[in-house]
């Protein structure tokens, strides 16, 4: 665990997520979870270290499996924004380890079962803020990974949890991803706003403006490419192709090669899928 700023932590040695806590007189607000039951109860017990007030709150920064799938194991309440309460409403109450292969890391977890889902009991539309210690926890809604990706923000230490709106050195999740709205989330964190903030990505710990930038070019150019598959129906082939082209921005070791290809071509395949779907729908009203 890393100490960031007093009374802040991260922790980036498990599967899955970068994982936060802020320690405040009220209790513990914790920004997601590890996937692995076993890391669940390890970071659990680290936390009792910690102090603070009895309480606990747990934010979910998205809905993806990799820091919702052990949610219920911390055993308080969660927070996260309507459109990921709204998902949960749509997933059956248990989870169960089998499907299509995303990229994701719980897909690497063995022995994971069947997982009940621990869906948000508190949700937000636009902001909200947690006022459990001297100084407030904003939780913003900054669309982009997915229609409900959050932020914590916390405007007085200077910190910004952005969940997967950035990643370090992987390729991100575009599946369900918008991502015109991620790129103008990617600019209002380069904006003169969040200067000087320490920005903590939820995948690979703290991120510098650097890789802020390279998100940021990477995103658009996998935009351009989507908008050139668009003109014409694509084919394995042609998918095939732009994930050899967008994985050159990724130099992982060659046992994650394979992940990292995986997660971008479902990415690809089911972004593009979700295009063609809402483009249809509008043909058919008009």
């Amino acid at each position: 665990m890393q100490e960031i700023a007093q009374n802040v932590y991260i922790e980036d040695q498990f599967a899955g997520v970068t994982l936060g806590v802020i320690v405040a007189q009220r209790g513990l607000i914790q920004i997601d979870a590890p996937p692995a039951p076993e890391d669940a109860r390890s970071w659990r017990a680290a936390l009792m270290s910690l102090g603070g007030g009895m309480e606990r709150a747990l934010i979910n920064l998205d809905a993806h499996p990799d820091r919702t799938l052990g949610a219920r194991a911390m055993d308080c309440t969660v927070i996260a924004h309507e459109k990921t309460a709204n998902a949960f409403r749509t997933r059956p109450s248990a989870f169960k380890a089998q499907g299509e292969e995303t990229g994701a890391e719980w897909e690497s977890i063995a022995g994971l079962g069947s997982v009940r889902w621990a869906p948000p009991e508190i949700s937000f539309l636009n902001q909200m803020a947690l006022h459990w210690g001297d100084s407030p926890v904003l939780l913003e809604h900054h669309a982009g990974p997915a229609n409900g990706s959050i932020w914590a923000h916390l405007p007085v230490e200077k910190i910004v949890f952005v969940g997967d709106a950035v990643l370090k050195n992987q390729p991100p999740f575009l599946a369900g991803s918008n991502i015109a709205a991620w790129i103008s989330s990617l600019n209002v964190l380069l904006s003169p706003k969040f200067k000087g903030y320490t920005i903590v990505s939820g995948r690979g710990g703290l991120a510098t403006l650097n890789v802020v930038k390279t998100q940021l070019d990477f995103l658009k150019q996998a935009y351009d490419k989507l908008d050139k598959i668009a003109v014409k129906k694509p084919n394995p082939a042609t998918i095939e192709k732009t994930v050899n082209a967008l994985l050159k921005w990724f130099k992982a070791p060659a046992a994650r090669q394979k992940q990292f290809a995986q997660r971008l071509r479902y990415g690809l395949s089911h972004y593009h899928a979700r295009q063609d779907h809402f483009a249809g729908q509008t043909s058919d009203n008009q």
